[in-house]
């Protein structure tokens, strides 16, 4: 295909395939290495101007061609302009580099930002995708800048950098990749890494806490670095290297919380966090600050100090930065009235869930029960009829307290489980005996816990139990019928999603206990 055979009309319009894309890319290289050449195709022209006028359009077409699932296995989330302009700022604030280091560098944006901004210095962009890495090319070379830049087509893992006079700057947006799309080699090697600087890591780590551990391997004392990351590092058990490793060997310098309004990923609503740090550094402080909107990124000047004694002390990082998580006009912490427990975990829904292998199992330990989160989200306020529930099949620890009858059905039912290996799941195989699920008693109110959208609250009036896809709140001391809906309404109203924990993939989760850390008005206040 020709680049001619592509038709110079809207951009948007006209790179419709991958296979398009890297066409254009590639006149747009060829044509910046002739310097004054003027490119083949009308359209390689417009692009050309629009690079050099600061955008990046072909980044833009490859994010709409190569849609954020078909992405989401690299992490390539590209960030926008506005958050590279700020970040630099604080990159040239702080340092001026000899070298500027992107571990994932995409399109380009933050390299060639960099370029812009220091114009002595070396360049090297990591980047696995040929695509994108090509796309790179086109730009830099559009802007002149190919001759200092040195494009590695390689997983940031495996760079390597030769010594330099100065110091190197590490800029760039980590790409985030779950656990479970992570090689097991690469796991043993994020552990040996933070070994090797004193420091314990686990498996579950998201890609992006990989490449913060790179980084602390090629720093030299004195290096700096900015990177933009979910934040959900701040506050789960996987995240601890990391906020050992600021306060460690890597020398936070700040710390940014973006909330999903500020929209720091056009493509994935999430809370971000932007890292600033440099190696060997020693402070008795950590800078700290929330943004809830693009307008106050401000260069990335933090006002609020944190001491490193108090962060060391701390699980949870997110409450020390988010202010609504102070105290304020005589609100009490919902765990103060209440208990927050997930629901049950089967160890095999498609078993324990009643359908048509249930076997008329006699209706004492068939259980009414929330088994999916949707059930509570199309509930209300109340949910008042279990008919449309589906049971949970509950067996009592002693089977021989069953009537015969009863016994037969349940030993039929047992051995229809056991074909399919129920006992033998993890959750059997840890409790006695296997075949009691252990379902929670009813809980006056119940909450989902994990979606793209604040909780729902529900209260519970007809006595549904619930499986481990909600939590169930469990007054400490008698509340009224009136508190209890005045506390469900309350709930409702006024948690958002920015009181959670928001992932890369846009699920914002709470765990039991950050539910029990939500403030809200005194029992008596809520009739």
């Amino acid at each position: 295909m020709s680049v001619s055979a592509i038709r110079p009309t809207n951009v948007a319009e006209s790179l419709v395939t991958e296979r398009e894309l890297g066409v254009v890319a590639a006149e747009l290289a060829v044509s910046g290495k002739r310097m004054a050449a003027r490119p083949r195709h009308e359209l390689a022209v417009t692009l050309r101007d629009k690079i050099r006028a600061g955008g990046d359009p072909l980044g833009e077409a490859f994010c709409r061609i190569r849609t954020p699932r078909e992405r989401r296995n690299q992490g390539a989330t590209y960030t926008p302009p506005a958050i590279v302009h700020h970040m630099l700022e604080w990159a040239a604030r702080h340092k001026t580099p000899a070298r500027v280091v992107d571990p994932g560098a995409g399109s380009g944006r933050f390299i060639l930002a960099a370029a812009r901004r220091f114009p002595k210095a070396s360049l090297v962009a990591a980047e696995t995708d040929p695509l994108a890495a090509l796309i790179l090319q086109a730009n830099a070379e559009v802007l002149g800048v190919s001759g200092r830049l040195t494009i590695e087509e390689t997983d940031y893992r495996d760079l390597s950098l030769p010594p330099i006079d100065g110091v190197t700057a590490f800029i760039g947006n980590p790409p985030y990749v779950r656990h479970h799309r992570i090689h097991a080699d690469r796991k043993n090697w994020l552990v040996d890494t933070a070994a090797k600087h004193g420091l314990r890591a686990s498996k579950l780590a998201g890609l992006h806490i990989h490449f913060f551990l790179k980084s602390l391997a090629l720093a030299r004392p004195g290096d700096y670095g900015a990177y933009i990351t979910a934040a959900e590092w701040l506050d789960v058990n996987y995240g601890s290297v990391l906020r050992q490793a600021l306060g460690d060997g890597l020398g936070g310098l700040a710390l940014h919380l973006l909330s999903p309004t500020a929209a720091p990923f056009p493509d994935a609503l999430t809370s971000a966090a932007i890292t600033c740090w440099e190696a060997g550094h020693q402070g008795s402080t950590l800078a700290v600050r929330m943004i809830e909107g693009p307008d106050q990124l401000d260069g990335l000047r933090a006002r609020r100090s944190v001491p490193w004694s108090t962060l060391r002390k701390t699980q949870r990082w997110s409450t020390i930065i988010r202010p609504c998580d102070r105290r304020t006009g005589g609100a009490i912490e919902l765990g103060e009235i209440c208990r927050v427990h997930r629901g049950q975990v089967t160890g095999a829904n498609g078993v324990w869930i009643a359908g048509k292998h249930d076997g008329q199992l006699p209706a004492h330990v068939l259980f009414p029960s929330i088994t999916r989160a949707r059930e509570l989200f199309s509930a209300g306020d109340a949910l008042s009829s279990a008919e449309h529930l589906r049971r949970v099949v509950d067996l009592p620890r002693e089977l021989d307290s069953l009537g015969r009858s009863d016994r037969s059905l349940v030993d039929e039912f047992l051995l229809w489980a056991k074909e399919r290996g129920a006992h033998k799941s993890y959750i059997a195989s840890h409790r006695r005996p296997w075949w009691t699920v252990g379902l929670r008693a009813p809980a006056p109110i119940l909450c989902t816990y994990m979606a793209r959208r604040p909780p729902a609250f529900v209260r519970n009036l007809c006595g549904a139990r619930h499986i481990n896809v909600a939590h169930g709140l469990y007054p400490r001391k008698g509340l009224s019928d009136a508190q209890l809906t005045g506390l469900t309404k309350w709930l409702n109203r006024n948690v958002g999603t920015e009181q959670g924990r928001t992932y890369a993939e846009g699920l914002t989760k709470f765990e039991p206990r950050e539910v029990e850390r939500l403030l809200i008005p005194r029992p008596e206040d809520l009739e």
